[in-house]
């Protein structure tokens, strides 16, 4: 289904029941032609099946989802394919597929040198970049991210949501991010969503200046109301998972 215009994504009375069990029960989201936003809840929500169906990858939903037909998705895992090449990997499946293009997309992610390398020869954020590269060869106009950084550690992790940022800046494509770090979805996203008894339970706007910081008094205070939101203690240690 197409979207109307001023909306990129459009899910209404979404549900999704596995072997009896109710994951999601109503789900309705709105996402505007370039907004960043960010999907919270405790593990076992249903967040990466919402991504999964609205990716479609999962065809047991009832409801209706409308999106772009140019999207792409990034996971935890960055599923390259060992035996092909770096460049290879990133136009696996795109119509018209050329090296240069390749190229192209692996500079803006800062690994245009590593175009003729092995997957394993690479570091893991290296890795999950090139999947960035991969998804953005395809000029999507949905981007779904499905904890994309929840493997790395933590230095590897900041540069990697500083890269997505700019990236998103350039590009402006509309973004649904699935994430268990609270401020991970406060550095990024325009508004941030907890999932919660198979719904949409709470939306914050997120309105602190880009570039941000987790210094900014307003943004310790979203932080605060976010996790208490999800149900966590606003003094536990940061980057904990939230889930």
């Amino acid at each position: 289904m197409t979207t109307t215009i001023g909306t990129a994504v459009r899910i209404r009375g979404a549900r999704r029941v596995f072997a009896g069990r109710t994951v999601l029960d109503g789900v309705d989201l709105d996402i505007a032609p370039g907004e960043f936003v960010a999907l919270l809840g405790a593990s076992g929500s249903g967040k990466s099946t919402l991504l999964r169906g609205l990716g479609g990858l999962d065809r047991g939903f009832t409801g209706s989802f409308a999106a772009p037909a140019s999207k792409a998705i990034v996971f935890q895992e960055h599923r390259l394919i060992p035996w092909m090449s770096v460049w290879r990997n990133v136009v696996l499946g795109v119509n018209r597929a050329t090296k240069a293009r390749a190229i192209t997309a692996l500079e803006e992610v800062g690994l245009a040198a590593k175009a003729d390398v092995w997957p394993a020869t690479l570091s893991g954020g290296e890795a999950q970049r090139v999947a960035l590269a991969r998804a953005l060869v395809r000029n999507p106009e949905l981007l779904l991210l499905d904890e994309p950084f929840g493997a790395l550690d933590a230095l590897t992790r900041l540069k990697a949501q500083a890269l997505v940022a700019r990236l998103w800046t350039q590009h402006r494509q509309a973004v649904l991010l699935v994430t268990h770090d609270v401020e991970e979805a406060l550095l990024l996203a325009d508004r941030a969503l907890v999932l919660r008894d198979g719904r949409i339970a709470e939306s914050f706007e997120i309105t602190v200046a880009r570039p941000r910081s987790v210094l900014d008094p307003t943004f310790s205070e979203l932080r605060r109301r976010l996790l208490l939101a999800l149900g966590v203690d606003p003094e536990a240690p940061t980057g904990a998972d939230h889930e």
